[in-house]
This record gives structure tokens, C-alpha cells and sequence, in this order.
């Protein structure tokens, strides 16, 4: 009986350094995020915020020619507010993968 009990928590804490042993491994395997894919992130926050900016003054000219009643200057208006919604969902797609690629082992 003494010796099954021994046994049991030997194999009992075998398993437990084991699992210790495989994290620590799973941990170090992982590849740090060099300058240069850390920069290509800013680069692409930079995009996202300026595309933001740039929607936000769409929407300003486009509410002030609809109070002007410029039909044409708000289908204008309009269409680049799309292209600006298009370029900032691209940008956030391109940030996405950068960042899948740069956490990749």
C-alpha cells in the first residue's frame, strides 16, 4: 500500500513537471515582433487615424452643402465619404494581417 501511494504521487507530479516543462516551451518558441513589422504597425494606425480624419471632414462638407441645398456638391460629398469608409476598412484589414504575420511563430 505505501508503495502504490509513492507511486501514484511520483506519476502525480512526473505529469505536473511535464505540463510545466511543455508551457515554458510553447512560451519560448514564440518569435518577438521585430522594429521592422512593429513599424509597419504604426505605419498602419497612422493610415487608419488619417482616413478618420479625412471622414470627419467629409461628413462636415457634406452636412454644410446639404444646408446649402448644392446637390451636386453632396453626391460628390458623398461619394468620397464611401471612399474614405472603403480605404478605412482596408487599412484595418491590412493592420490585421501585419499583425497575424508578426505574432506568427
Amino acid at each position: 500500500m505505501f508503495t502504490m501511494k509513492r507511486i501514484v504521487i511520483g506519476l502525480g507530479l512526473l505529469a505536473a513537471f511535464t505540463a510545466t516543462a511543455a508551457a515554458q516551451q510553447s512560451e519560448s518558441t514564440k518569435k518577438p515582433i521585430t522594429k521592422t513589422e512593429r513599424r509597419e504597425l504604426r505605419r498602419d494606425t497612422k493610415e487608419i487615424r488619417q482616413d478618420r480624419r479625412e471622414a470627419r471632414a467629409d461628413r462636415r462638407e457634406l452636412k454644410r452643402d446639404i444646408k446649402q441645398g448644392d446637390s451636386a456638391e453632396v453626391r460628390r460629398d458623398k461619394r468620397e465619404l464611401r471612399q474614405d469608409k472603403r480605404e478605412v476598412k482596408a487599412d484595418k484589414r491590412e493592420r490585421r494581417k501585419d499583425t497575424k504575420t508578426a505574432k506568427k511563430p
